[in-house]
């Protein structure tokens, strides 16, 4: 394989997918050319030419959006009134923790009722991404939403978040992630609310910490990142935290 074959694959994957797949596709070329190399398959000269292709460049428009607070609240409204008061307090709860520990939908429907600590409102976050623990802490108000839904679903172990059927029983069944982003969707549609992903409430965590003046690199362990770097991806904060920030220089020149 030479320069010109690489880099005809390279025009290829930029016809047909977003430059980020793209680009871990190249990377996936590159792996395989090294193996070939250490393998004797290809001549160095030829290997160090093939790999020479840039990575596809793209667009730096962050993705996704923080909820304002007018909107959580609307969410979690609908939620409590819905007709079925099982399912409502379900979904609240996950709403709670969602939003107030900044959990990826795959970690919150990993929870299980032991991983809750209601007398410091922490939460253990087993098998994070990365496959790291962590612990996060939710505050009161969205604490008490889920200590509503653990008087409902009770004590037995297993699952926090768990299916309920139509008749009110709970059973103590894990959540899919699937089924995360579909009770989101139906309560955004109650709720009169744009759409918005689950990692939406990830964004609005991350953003208001930051906005509050939290620490960057407290932020990132409370997300579980790898880097602080990792968190300029999830700062969602509005043109209005830039220009309050500015209106300090004024009172830097006085």
């Amino acid at each position: 394989m030479r320069y010109k074959h690489t880099s005809a694959i390279r025009f290829a994957l930029s016809e047909k997918y977003a430059p980020a797949t793209a680009n871990k596709m190249l990377g996936a070329l590159r792996r395989v050319l090294k193996e070939a190399l250490l393998l004797d398959q290809i001549d160095p000269a030829d290997y160090q030419k093939a790999i020479a292709i840039q990575d596809i460049k793209h667009s730096r428009e962050l993705r996704g959006r923080a909820l304002a607070r007018n909107e959580v609240a609307r969410l979690i409204d609908v939620a409590k009134k819905d007709p079925n008061p099982v399912i409502g307090a379900r979904d609240a709860a996950l709403m709670a923790i969602l939003r107030g520990g900044g959990l990826r939908r795959e970690e919150a429907v990993n929870l299980e009722l032991r991983d809750l600590n209601v007398a410091d409102g922490s939460l253990k976050v087993r098998r994070g991404k990365g496959n790291k623990d962590r612990t996060v802490y939710l505050p009161p108000l969205l604490l008490s939403l889920v200590e509503d839904w653990i008087s409902i679903r009770g004590k037995t172990r297993g699952a926090l978040l768990c299916h309920v059927r139509k008749g009110k029983q709970v059973i103590v069944r894990s959540l899919t992630p699937q089924s995360v982003w579909l009770v989101l969707k139906n309560r955004a549609n109650e709720a009169g609310v744009d759409d918005f992903s689950p990692h939406d409430f990830r964004r609005t965590f991350i953003s208001e910490l930051l906005d509050a003046g939290i620490d960057i690199v407290t932020v990132q362990q409370l997300a579980g990142h790898a880097s602080p770097e990792q968190m300029s991806k999830y700062d969602r904060r509005k043109e209005e935290t830039k220009r309050r920030a500015v209106q300090v220089l004024d009172l830097l020149c006085l």
